[in-house]
């Protein structure tokens, strides 16, 4: 991530200045959480940095530990200065990117590392195989911390895909440490039963891969839920060889609607074999099967309130992601101007919840839609296309506060956007955004 030399130069001594004057404070007392001497910190994008680091924080804290547990742009020169140990649960986004929320601490902090001679450190990293750049930013903030001076309480742990075997080592590790105990499997906690009442094919025709939709209702009672949070669907031993693997779906829906709507892509692997996920919630399960969900909190991509201007952007099934903030948002007494960008391939194939676009748009939760499609005659056009195109309409959105929320492809979509917003907004001003949570992505 770029950033302009004179305000690293800045923010260096900046956070250098408040961590001498704290450092010649004298110690405060354990007790409260404020004063606790170890911290847990998350950089989480999905949730599930943050997830881990509850778990590790309450397991701690029934050790008898005072604990406090904040996210990493929260992490400051001063507490710091004051913590004994630090616990950092940090996942990696897309190619090598940090999540979101850690923006704050980019910007301050790790331009120029503080004297951490002080301080123990243990590293969870978070990632994903199958990018070329596995656990990047863990890696990144492991070397930070140790340069700084901080001491490993032990070996880096990095964890494939939510691997449970990695995370149990972590567990351990902790619990030989501190003394810690861990709930069993704490950070999944139960799947619930859910049953598959329909599977819609939804682009019929497209030349793209068939996307589904699927709707489940729970077996027992409806969990609650906001728009921006995950499914967390348990695939069958069958379908993994024995294993347990997770994977991850936006809900299109909310409590209110008395079900789980999810947009699934048939995919396929590199050597052309079926995605696992795919092909069994696709093609195994039949309608009255069930299936194991559990709803999962994706706190950084909750929405603003209602009142508040909204400029949802996606492409493809991300179209999920943003369908629940709508269908939020519609129940809402007093709801802002909301503008949708969604892309696609061809308008006669891709043109996915169209119906639903259309009600939300004739009952007043949409202010305006614009579509994008890259298959179609006039040549190629994508979400990023309309951003720039309507630069000035953005930046007249972004003064009145709107809030960016974005879902869908982590290639080229994402990226896309992101150079188009900065080029609109400047640097520092999608920064900020960021920071104060009102630049909001789920991309996968």
């Amino acid at each position: 991530m770029a950033m302009g030399a004179d305000f690293l130069a800045a923010s260096a001594v900046v956070a250098w200045a408040g961590l001498t004057a704290w450092s010649l404070r004298p110690r405060r007392r354990r007790g409260v959480n404020a004063d606790a001497d170890t911290l847990v910190v998350h950089a989480s994008q999905t949730g599930s940095a943050e997830a881990l680091a509850i778990e590790t924080e309450l397991a701690l804290t029934g050790a008898g530990q005072a604990v406090e547990r904040l996210g990493l742009s929260n992490l400051t020169p001063e507490r710091l200065a004051t913590a004994r140990r630090l616990f950092l649960v940090a996942a990696t986004t897309g190619e090598g990117d940090a999540p979101d929320e850690a923006t704050g601490f980019l910007r301050r902090l790790m331009s120029s590392p503080p004297d951490l001679s002080h301080l123990e450190v243990a590293v969870l990293a978070l990632g994903d195989s199958t990018y070329s750049h596995y656990c990047d930013f863990g890696r990144r903030m492991d070397q930070w911390l140790v340069s700084a001076g901080a001491a490993p309480l032990f070996d880096r742990v990095e964890v494939d895909r939510l691997d449970p075997g990695a995370l149990d080592h972590w567990r351990h590790q902790v619990t030989a440490l501190t003394g810690a105990v861990f709930a069993p499997d704490g950070r999944s906690g139960a799947h619930e039963p859910w049953t598959l009442v329909s599977r819609t094919l939804v682009n019929p025709g497209s030349v793209g891969r068939p996307v589904y939709h699927l709707r489940l209702k729970p077996v027992g009672d409806l969990p609650v839920w906001r728009a921006g949070d995950i499914a967390e669907i348990e695939l069958s031993a069958s379908a993994t060889g024995g294993l347990r693997q997770l994977r991850d779906y936006s809900i299109a829906s909310v409590p209110a609607d008395g079900h789980i709507d999810l947009l699934i892509r048939s995919t396929l692997r590199p050597d052309g074999t079926p995605g696992l996920a795919s092909a069994w919630l696709l093609e195994a399960c039949r309608v009255g099967d069930t299936v194991p969900v559990r709803v999962r909190n994706n706190r950084g991509f909750h929405g603003p309130d209602p009142s508040i201007p909204l400029i949802l952007i996606g492409n493809g099934t991300g179209i999920a992601g943003l369908a629940g903030h709508l269908s939020e948002r519609s129940r809402a007494d007093k709801r802002g101007p909301a503008w949708l960008i969604v892309g696609e391939r061809n308008e006669a194939h891709d043109a996915l919840l169209r119906n639903r676009i259309l009600g939300w748009r004739t009952g007043g939760a949409l202010t305006r839609v614009d579509r994008a499609f890259s298959r179609d005659a006039g040549g190629a056009r994508y979400v990023q296309d309309i951003v720039r195109t309507e630069a000035d309409t953005v930046r007249d959105w972004i003064d009145r506060g709107a809030t960016i929320m974005v879902c869908g492809s982590l290639k080229g979509m994402a990226p896309g956007v992101d150079a188009a917003l900065r080029d609109i907004l400047g640097e520092e001003r999608l920064l900020d955004l960021r920071e104060t949570g009102r630049y909001r992505r789920d991309v996968y």
